[in-house]
């Protein structure tokens, strides 16, 4: 049985200085403004802390089916995402990734398997693999 969902967000304004996200279910629904870091007001969230909280709400998803799959119970977890924005000497932006997982229940080798099992099958990283570079670091708890 396959199963399909579309998310639909509108983004109007000034994009991502200024602009306004809002879903067409109404759940989502916020401002857009520049970080500090980049001359901003930094009053407002920005693409990149939602992308970084899409692929960790994603990837901690494929954690779990990477070690149900493996019959593996895992005691706790979570995915800290860092989504850095990069402005190259070329005048292109470009993203890299960092994704630090920790699973509590396994021992480091298992919690580095099972990252690597995730990663193959969270749909964010085969969205960006090999267009964006990502560094796993994930840990046992």
């Amino acid at each position: 049985m396959a199963f399909t969902y579309t998310a639909v967000v509108d983004v109007d304004g000034e994009g991502r200085n200024g602009g306004h996200v809002r879903s067409s279910d109404g759940l989502l629904e916020t401002s857009l403004a520049l970080p500090k870091e980049l001359g901003g007001a930094g009053t407002a969230t920005n693409p990149e802390q939602l992308l970084a909280a899409g692929w960790a709400a994603c990837f901690l998803g494929a954690l779990r089916r990477a070690a149900a799959q493996r019959q593996i119970r895992l005691t706790s977890t979570s995915v800290t995402a860092e989504i850095t924005l990069t402005h190259g000497d070329d005048g292109e932006f470009s993203l890299s990734t960092v994704l630090n997982p920790v699973l509590g229940g396994v021992d480091q080798a298992t919690a580095q398997e099972l990252a690597q099992a995730a990663h193959r099958i969270c749909p964010y990283s085969k969205a960006t693999r090999d267009n964006v570079p990502v560094v796993i670091n994930a840990s046992a708890a």
